[in-house]
């Protein structure tokens, strides 16, 4: 459920990641205003929304960064890695080559942010399904491959859009809760630092 924006007990950043094209603003906006943007143009550097939402009777004001995925923006988004807590990997599975892609950016994202961020292989356009290139069973190879959960969405008609990010920011929650991590809490919150704990397991769903 959503709540109002100024009370939260959990500030999470995320991040979009992926090539440009592949619907990650409309994935963005489809949850954050649940809107769809038939003409929506490419992102040029970075931009963000909030959500809040509860889970586990906690408020968790959810960042989502949308970066560029376009190669020339690449080393101005690397900075905005930082600080991030979890990320959705995004491909369209109307094009193989976007998956392909999905290995440079997950390099590049375990390059610049925290160890233990928690990442969401998420194939995007499933409306598309009709002009598949990408087989969930090779996608499901590939997220096993990278120990990600996955999951395929469709922006345009809500497919599985507040499932994926639920899923994540529900993840990201029992992580931080499990191990103790000091955070700050309420309107005053500004990160959550989970860079002294181990690794976390991850399969290809988190539950």
């Amino acid at each position: 459920m959503s709540v109002e924006e100024d009370n939260y007990d959990y500030l999470f950043k995320v991040v979009l990641i992926g090539d440009s094209g592949v619907g990650k603003s409309n994935l963005l906006s489809r949850f954050a205003r649940n809107s769809f943007n038939l003409e929506s143009k490419t992102t040029i550097g970075v931009e963000f929304a909030t959500r809040t939402v509860e889970i586990d009777c906690k408020l968790i004001k959810a960042q989502i960064w949308d970066t560029a995925g376009q190669e020339r923006y690449r080393a101005i988004t690397s900075a905005y890695y930082r600080g991030a807590v979890g990320a959705l990997l995004v491909y369209d599975i109307s094009k193989m080559q976007t998956l392909e892609s999905c290995e440079r950016w997950l390099q590049e994202l375990r390059e610049f942010s925290n160890e233990n961020v928690s990442v969401m292989l998420v194939g995007n356009k499933l409306d598309l399904r009709h002009f598949r290139a990408v087989s969930t069973d090779v996608a499901l190879q590939f997220a096993e491959k990278h120990h990600l959960a996955f999951i395929e969405t469709s922006a345009l008609d809500s497919t599985n859009v507040n499932e994926a990010f639920i899923e994540i920011l529900t993840h990201i929650y029992k992580t931080v809760s499990s191990r103790h991590v000091n955070v700050n809490y309420g309107s005053s919150s500004s990160k959550i630092d989970i860079a002294a704990t181990s690794k976390p397991t991850r399969k290809c769903c988190f539950h």
